[in-house]
């Protein structure tokens, strides 16, 4: 998409043009999150779109990885190892 310019309001408020919005399901009342990165402004609309897509791009960013619950219970394995040694056993 083009470069495109709009003006920040004395209220800090800056107009999203129509062309962006649309073609980002942007709406009245959706949440946007703005972060800094450096000298630059990144914007990020929370959309049910916007949500898919992260879901997408994080699929599969585990596999071949233990899951969560299998390091736990080697975790605990490992505690109840060290405790029963402590105890004599």
């Amino acid at each position: 998409m083009e470069q495109v310019f709009t003006t920040v309001s004395s209220k800090g408020q800056l107009v999203i043009p129509a062309a962006i919005r649309e073609a980002l399901g942007i709406e009245a009342g959706t949440r946007v999150a703005i972060r800094q990165e450096g000298t630059r402004l990144i914007l990020e609309p929370e959309t049910l779109a916007a949500k898919l897509r992260l879901i997408k791009e994080m699929r599969g960013c585990t596999a071949g990885l233990p899951s969560g619950t299998d390091m736990l219970l080697e975790d605990r394995r490992l505690e109840r190892a060290r405790e029963l040694a402590e105890e004599g056993w």
